[in-house]
């Protein structure tokens, strides 16, 4: 028989989650609190669960929450955040996914939500179901010794100064913080207070004990705080007790590029440390650049991350501002029926309706998911067969026409 697919009842909370758990690899079972916690900031209408004929089980789970995603230009977009995606390996390859994500991208239109947004945490599946990847991220290893500064560097050189702050002066100070770099870079997503609970251990997931950290935060030379470094080490000595600490970045927030330059300066400045992991940032950071020698800066990570499904086309293309002007005529088509139609987008004002003219460009919907950020570039897209030229120069065109001077960011896994 079927697996029974649907939005879960309260009760059912504390089976959904430990198959949440199981899905993840992380602790089996779940405690009184973690259910208490889910229960409290839970929607059940957009928490589904499969659940096995036979034994009752909930064998696959799946949930999605109202995010706000900026796009180029600034302008904040709804979304779906889809997240706590799982099948257990007892009941893959049964169409358990596919069913759970045909209801929530149906109900996601009905709501009005312009997208929907996902981190993969593996590549093959979401393409599938209208999603592309959006925006990348990278990491660096920052080697230390090799990097050219001055290991006696104290303060910033624009005047302004680093002081470290406690956990619930990071709490106070960190949204605002968030919000403005928001605002200005596209590709970032709003966070919760919960959000901020968790990240300085006023709220804690029994399977993800809080671990204390540091926090340093930037402030101009006016005393406005421009930004925050959060970051833990990792004790390490050497058999001859030489210290070879490396800093693990856990957040970097800076709205200037001095306030990034002073940060990054001060955490390669830190006594005992060898090594800096800078964690996922942008692919075209400035963290290699701002210091003396580039290559101290080794690039470890680079890869996709932040996944966008349009669902409503003509408000996603229009939210959106554009590098050049221009006319395109797309073509899209959606295996759901959800952004199928042909859509006239006139880049010198975000215009974009429906029309009958003739297409300038095919693609499917996983491909404008790519295209939506500037991230991915329409001629690479074109070369892999994923967009169709109808209109000698279209391809060119749409290039110029969505690409951004800047590459999209989301500092966030959700």
């Amino acid at each position: 028989m079927s697996a029974d697919v649907r939005p879960i009842a309260e009760s059912e909370l504390p089976d959904w989650l430990r198959t949440v758990n199981t899905g993840f690899l992380e602790a089996a079972g779940v405690t009184e609190s973690d259910v208490a916690q889910r229960a409290r900031r839970g929607d059940f209408a957009r928490t589904q669960g499969a659940f096995d004929p036979d034994t009752g089980r909930c064998v696959a789970t799946f949930r999605s929450f109202p995010q706000e995603l900026t796009v180029p230009g600034g302008a904040a977009v709804g979304s779906s955040a889809v997240t706590n995606v799982t099948v257990l390996p007892t009941h893959r390859r049964r169409g358990l996914l596919t069913r759970m994500m045909t209801a929530e991208l149906t109900a996601a239109r009905d709501r009005g939500d312009v997208l929907s947004t996902l981190i993969a945490a593996e590549y093959p599946i979401y393409g599938r179901y209208g999603y592309g990847p959006a925006a990348s991220v990278s990491e660096w290893e920052i080697d230390v010794p090799r990097t050219g500064l001055d290991p006696r560097w104290s303060v910033p050189a624009d005047g302004g100064r680093i002081d470290l702050v406690d956990a619930a002066e990071a709490r106070r100070i960190g949204p605002g913080l968030h919000e403005r770099l928001r605002a200005a870079t596209h590709g970032a997503v709003d966070r919760d207070a919960r959000w901020w609970s968790l990240a300085t251990g006023a709220e804690e997931i029994s399977y993800r004990p809080y671990k204390e950290q540091f926090h340093a935060v930037y402030r101009t030379a006016a005393g406005e705080v421009a930004g925050l470094a959060v970051y833990a080490a990792d004790g390490h000595w050497t058999d001859a007790k030489l210290p070879k600490n490396t800093v693990q970045v856990k957040q970097l927030l800076a709205i200037t590029a001095d306030a990034e330059r002073a940060l990054w300066h001060f955490l390669c400045s830190i006594d005992w440390v060898a090594k800096v992991r800078t964690g996922f940032r942008a692919p075209d950071d400035l963290v290699a650049q701002l210091l003396p020698d580039p290559r101290a800066a080794a690039l470890v990570t680079t890869a996709d991350f932040l996944w966008v499904r349009v669902l409503d086309v003509v408000r996603a293309l229009g939210a959106r501002t554009y590098a050049v002007p221009g006319v395109l005529v797309l073509e899209v088509t959606d295996a759901a029926g959800l952004a199928d139609g042909r859509y006239r987008l006139d880049a010198a004002n975000g215009a974009c309706e429906r029309t009958a003219d003739p297409a300038d460009l095919r693609l499917d919907a996983s491909a404008l998911g790519s295209l939506y950020l500037g991230d991915e570039s329409a001629v690479r897209l074109a070369l892999l067969g994923r967009i169709t030229e109808e209109r000698p120069g279209a391809v060119a065109l749409a290039d110029a026409v969505f690409r951004t001077a800047r590459r999209p960011w989301c500092p966030d896994v959700f």
